[in-house]
């Protein structure tokens, strides 16, 4: 039985189709049809009106970012609305957003992976040869390996460092339209603008209420990448 958040991505292929509505009100009657009974909560429903073919799909791409803030899965009426090219999938994976199709359940477990399979391949393909690599240069007495003063190596941690850096990038960016919004609305300061990111039921990048520092150093990120940098 559906529980939780979720955001509803619907869409057609034409503008005609969009003006009239035409599929939109069968994948909407899919999705709430799926939805029927459970604690759950709709957050959002989002159209797209565009080709399939193409994976240049801005409208998915706010519906990804609304997941990742409001900490929902993505709801769509059919999997042939999304996964006909691999760019999706890519999208999909690097999004850290989980989805469910109605007419497939199963394909955030199952589809996904079988569709990345190629993807995984030469990802095993390039590891193949970057131990070849590694075995020769040991044979020719290069010595392996890197700073041990702690568990993995200088560049493990500068690599975990930018990986939260840009999963705090992430975060921020999802939620700059939000917050200029409640500040357009008059929450000037810190404490007001976390009681009403809180109060939108918008949680913070590990859950729960804000502070008023979380909302200080999500302002400083925003304010950094709007200067085209980062914190």
């Amino acid at each position: 039985m559906p529980a939780g958040r979720y955001i509803a991505y619907y869409r057609v292929s034409t503008a005609r189709q969009g003006r009239s509505g035409l599929g939109i009100e069968a994948q909407r009657h899919a999705v709430h049809k799926y939805l029927n009974g459970g604690q759950w909560a709709l957050v959002s429903e989002i159209v797209e009106v565009e080709s399939g073919k193409r994976s240049d799909r801005p409208q998915l791409a706010a519906a990804l970012a609304a997941c990742r803030l409001h900490k929902a899965t993505l709801v769509i009426a059919k999997l042939d609305r999304l996964a006909r090219n691999v760019a999706f999938v890519s999208t999909i994976m690097e999004s850290n957003v989980d989805f469910v199709a109605v007419d497939f359940p199963t394909a955030n477990r199952l589809t996904i992976h079988i569709l990345a399979a190629v993807a995984e391949h030469e990802a095993l393909a390039i590891s193949e040869r970057t131990k070849a690599a590694l075995a020769a240069a040991k044979a020719r007495g290069v010595r392996l390996g890197g700073y041990r003063g702690r568990s993995g190596t200088s560049a493990d941690c500068e690599r975990a460092r930018a990986a939260q850096t840009a999963a705090a990038d992430q975060r921020a960016s999802d939620l700059a339209g939000t917050i200029h919004a409640i500040q357009a609305e008059g929450y000037r300061s810190l404490r007001a603008i976390g009681l009403e990111l809180t109060r939108r039921g918008i949680p913070t990048l590990r859950g729960g209420a804000w502070s008023s520092s979380q909302v200080s150093n999500v302002l400083a990120r925003m304010g950094a990448m709007e200067n085209g940098g980062s914190t």
